[in-house]
Formats: C-alpha cells, structure tokens, sequence
C-alpha cells in the first residue's frame, strides 16, 4: 500500500447504532468492520476501566489506523486483522466466552474507493484488484480475464443486479481475446460499449454495478453474512444486541432472513397445524423496518443514502 490516503470513514447512522447497541460499561463488544474506528471512538467513550472493545477489519490500512485512534483510552483493546466471519475462532483465541454486542457496517469503505490504487473505484484508473484483504490470490484481474461468459453474467447480474449483464459478460470475453484486462478504465471502457447509449444517460455510473459485483466475488461479501450472524448470536450473552448496517439490497434481504430465522427458526412443514419440532427463537427483532438516515445526515455525508440499519437481541 502506498500509505498516501490517509484512512478516513465517516461513520454512517452513528448515533442510532450508539442507542440501539445499548452498551454496558463493563461490557464486550465487537466492531467486526473497525475501519477507522468511526463507530468504535464512539463505542470506548460509554465503557469503563473493565470494558473491552475487540476491533477487527481485513485491510491493514483500517487496522493501522484504528490503531492510531484508539490510543490512551480508559477501556481494554484488542484489534486484529481478520475477517468478521472468523468470529467465533477470534472470541476463542482471545479466550472469550460470551459478548454484549456487534456492530457490522458492511460494504466497501469510503477510504477504499479513495485509494485508487486498490482498483474499487471506476472513477480512476487502476490495477484491477479490488482486494480488502490483499493477502486473499483471487483478484478482480483474475475474475474478468478467466471466468467464463456464463460465470460472469451470473455474478453480474446477481451481485450487480444489472440488466445488461449478459451483453456485458460478451463483451468482456470478446474484449480479451485481443489480450489481457489489466485495468479499471479498460473494462470501464468495456461495460460503456456494452450497454447501449440511451440506457447510460440514465441512472448511475454504468459502470457501478458491474465494479459492486465483481468486488463481491472477489471477497465473498454475501457468503459470510448469514454464518456470522448464526455464530456471533451462539457467543452473544442475554440481552446482547447485534447491529447491522447494509448498503444495497442483496445484503440487506440476507440480514432481514437470517434474523427472521433465527427469530422464528421452526422447520415444520407448512401443513402442521402447530409446531413440533420445539426450536427456541434465539433472538427478538427489534428493527421491524430498518432504519435509515434522517435527512440532516443525507446533508452531511451523501454515502449513507442506500444504508440500512437492522438490529435483534439475544433472548
């Protein structure tokens, strides 16, 4: 890393995760997206002497940063560079039994998309990585230079939600024929041809959505969700609050079941007339519909429009 940007995150809907994550003073809590420690700097100032913030994020930027922040604070730290779907072998390694409360905010990070050379970011060209954690092999070079059309349309159209997937998964394998794609701008050049003029002036980048889906192939964003929410509500003590913020549809419908699930977990079939397979709900919704940013904080940092908070506590 070039050490160039400094790793700044503005945290998004910062004060109802701050409410709804109910904090102990001597309680546990993890932030399993640490980032610039945004929502964590907010977390320490309602912990006391016995309180223990466990801060973990998969780019050494963010860990060095948080870092930084988090010095001569009055609760204990510990910050570690993993992903948040290893969660139950962190608390293990750290010998802890139970936690008071999780915040997730998934997603890639403002810093992220800032550091051009990290290859997010269809606004400047770069090589094509896209790695949050870059000691991961799988780069966005590798997924658009040697999945095939068939693999690339699908991930484009699931994880993209976009309807020109098809024309665009061609275009890419008709465009590498002519050599490899090495970067951001060439396949942004790509995806332009591939999607017709009218259907680009309108709406977002034409590019965003394809560069969303590779990104989240390339650093399984979606498969880790539902594990970690099952794992993390296993450790979470009584009353323990989990808090997830989402910024795009795909992540949001994983949250809102996976709490459903765990909610009402009973796998009968549709025609019992009542339940027999006694599954205890694990946990209680406490966000029916999500909660979203007031109109101040759209003000103030545009980023947080599509964000979704979801909150559940343990029972």
């Amino acid at each position: 890393m070039s050490g160039k940007t400094e790793f700044k995150h503005v945290p998004v809907l910062l004060e109802e995760c701050i409410e709804n994550l109910n904090i102990k003073r001597n309680g546990v809590y993890i932030d399993g997206t640490i980032g610039s420690a945004g929502h964590s700097g907010e977390i320490i100032k309602h912990l006391g002497r016995d309180g223990l913030l466990i801060g973990i994020d998969q780019d050494e930027n963010a860990i060095r940063a948080a870092m930084e922040i988090l010095t001569n604070v009055t609760c204990k730290v510990k910050l570690i560079r993993d992903n948040f779907s290893n969660l139950k072998y962190i608390l293990e390694d750290f010998g802890i039994e139970g936690f008071d409360g999780l915040l997730l905010d998934l997603g890639v990070s403002s810093h992220q998309l800032d550091e051009a050379e990290r290859g997010f970011s269809y606004m400047h060209d770069a090589p094509l990585d896209m790695r949050m954690d870059n000691r991961n092999s799988l780069t966005a070079r590798d997924v658009v230079n040697n999945y095939t059309e068939k693999d690339l349309e699908k991930i484009i159209k699931n994880y993209g939600e976009e309807r020109w997937a098809k024309r665009i998964a061609q275009f890419i394998v008709k465009s590498r024929m002519d050599g490899e794609i090495i970067t951001t701008h060439q396949l942004v050049g790509i995806i332009k041809r591939a999607i017709p003029k009218g259907a680009r002036t309108k709406g977002p980048h034409p590019a965003k959505r394809t560069f969303q889906a590779i990104r989240i192939e390339v650093n399984r964003e979606l498969d880790v969700i539902e594990g970690t929410i099952k794992a993390a509500v296993e450790r979470l003590n009584v009353n323990g609050r989990i808090c997830i913020i989402t910024f795009h549809s795909l992540e949001d419908r994983i949250v809102k079941n996976t709490f459903k699930y765990l909610a009402n977990p009973c796998d009968c079939p549709q025609e019992f007339p009542v339940c027999r397979c006694n599954k205890e709900p694990a946990i209680k919704i406490i966000t029916r519909k999500p909660i979203t940013p007031t109109e101040k904080e759209l003000e103030t940092n545009p980023r947080s429009r599509s964000a979704k908070l979801r909150v559940a506590e343990k029972i």
